[in-house]
């Protein structure tokens, strides 16, 4: 695997290349962001054929490190690390789940849920997590003075940051809006012994602070900005081709609020063409809740201009990001793929999120958005009924309990629930309860 090697490039193509191991996120010249990139000419020694073979091998591999869906794609991530670096808690390797009947609903009938959501801290950030951490664990092995890794979060990228350092034995500082996350995804960080601080700002603040924090050296950011996340993230699209048989689908539509993800999706799929193994890209979206919605506003003038927001309280809570960093990114990689970008208003992406727990998901307000933004899609035409639609899942309901009790109780501020289902309350009486039954079922009927 030695043959293989990634370095750091600025994504404005201005030449200059980096190491993998140096401690730099933007480019020294004219300080754009960086992205990996491969020896692609190396890479062709294998035919597309081959590649197929060996990934559908390894997807059933219980040999470290190829039991991660993330490291069985290694040489296309990170080739150069050594194994016994790598940090894994069995990321990736999720659940491509058709859900004909919530497809049904929005107008797509060939929908595709990727449960990026059921995965070890319960979100999508796991798959970008794995890589940075085991860059900085090979990098500490190798005798470089990073003494922590450091983030500013909405809630999961504190949780797979926080547990993917306790299993390196990293220290880990979190920076976290206070009072905007939930108490599931504040939990998480503390239960791995990270160092929490709770700051009086929104998300845009943290990040702000976390960059200023980590000028040091010796604190590595672990942000989206940090192009070894994007690396990890960008296996769930080549997952996905590979669950549904090496084809790709006609859209995925993504929910986005820092941007890293898009442009992740993308450098999946265009290494895959490079290489081979697709000859066609589908098309993405990507998904804003309206009160914070910085892409979507640009989206409206062909990016013309870039637009920040102040971010407003939003059910949204992980997407609520008024001054996306990966803008520029995520841009190249929508014109690329003829992509569009859309929007949800909070009862838009509340009663998509219950619309879909009726069809057997149990899903994040996140995933609400991709949802609601489908159902605008496909009622103008964009997507038609006969396309084959991914809805990327970035996190696990469960993580939002009190958005799921919130709505059921119809108590969410500018929503109305119409998927409601609170229990019924009866006396312990037979004849109430089987009345109660018999009503229920007539009206299901």
């Amino acid at each position: 695997m030695t043959q293989y090697h990634s370095w750091l490039a600025c994504i404005r193509g201005c030449g200059r290349r980096y190491s993998i191991y140096d401690v730099i996120y933007r480019c020294a010249a004219c300080g754009a962001l960086l992205d990996v990139e491969h020896d692609l000419d190396a890479l062709k020694d294998h035919s597309a054929a081959a590649w197929m073979a060996r990934f559908e091998e390894r997807a059933r591999s219980t040999t470290w490190p190829y039991q991660s869906g993330v490291w069985a794609k290694k040489e296309w991530v990170c080739p150069q690390i050594d194994d016994a670096n790598i940090v894994s808690l069995g990321e990736g390797n999720t659940a491509l789940l058709p859900n004909p009947r919530l497809g049904e609903a929005l107008g797509a009938p060939d929908l595709w849920i990727k449960q990026c959501g059921v995965s070890h801290t319960g979100s999508f950030k796991d798959l970008g997590m794995t890589v940075l951490v085991s860059v900085v664990n090979q990098m500490r092995a190798d005798g470089q003075p990073i003494q922590a890794v450091a983030c500013a979060s909405t809630g999961d990228t504190s949780a797979a940051m926080a547990a993917y350092c306790a299993a390196a034995d990293i220290p880990a500082i979190v920076f976290l809006p206070r009072g905007k996350v939930s108490t599931a995804q504040l939990a998480q960080p503390i239960a791995h012994g990270a160092h929490v601080l709770a700051l009086d700002t929104d998300f845009d603040g943290c990040m702000r602070i976390v960059q200023q924090v980590t000028a040091d050296q010796t604190i590595y950011l672990a942000n989206s900005m940090n192009s070894l996340r994007i690396e990890g993230q960008k296996t769930v699209g080549i997952e996905i081709t590979q669950q549904l048989g090496w084809e790709p689908p006609d859209w995925i539509i993504i929910p986005s609020g820092n941007l890293g993800n898009v442009s992740a999706l993308g450098r999946g799929f265009l290494m895959m063409r490079e290489l081979g193994l697709i000859d066609r890209l589908p098309r993405i979206a990507s998904a804003q809740a309206a009160r914070a919605n910085p892409l979507y506003r640009s989206f409206q003038d062909a990016f013309a201009e870039r637009h920040t927001v102040a971010a407003e309280s939003t059910l949204a809570t992980a997407i609520q990001i008024g001054d996306p960093v990966s803008y520029e990114r995520a841009v190249k990689v929508l014109r690329a793929f003829d992509g569009v970008v859309e929007q949800a208003t909070e009862d838009e992406l509340a009663n998509a999120a219950a619309l879909a727990d009726r069809c057997g998901m149990y899903t994040c307000p996140q995933t609400g958005v991709a949802l609601a933004a489908l159902k605008k899609l496909t009622a103008r035409g964009d997507v038609r009924p006969t396309d084959r639609v991914v809805v990327i899942s970035t996190a696990h309901g469960l993580k939002f309990t009190g958005f799921k009790v919130g709505y059921h109780e119809q108590t969410l501020a500018g929503v109305q629930s119409r998927h409601a289902n609170p229990p019924l309350e009866l006396p312990a009486e037979q004849s109430a309860v089987r009345r109660a039954i018999d009503e229920r079922l007539a009206l299901s009927s």
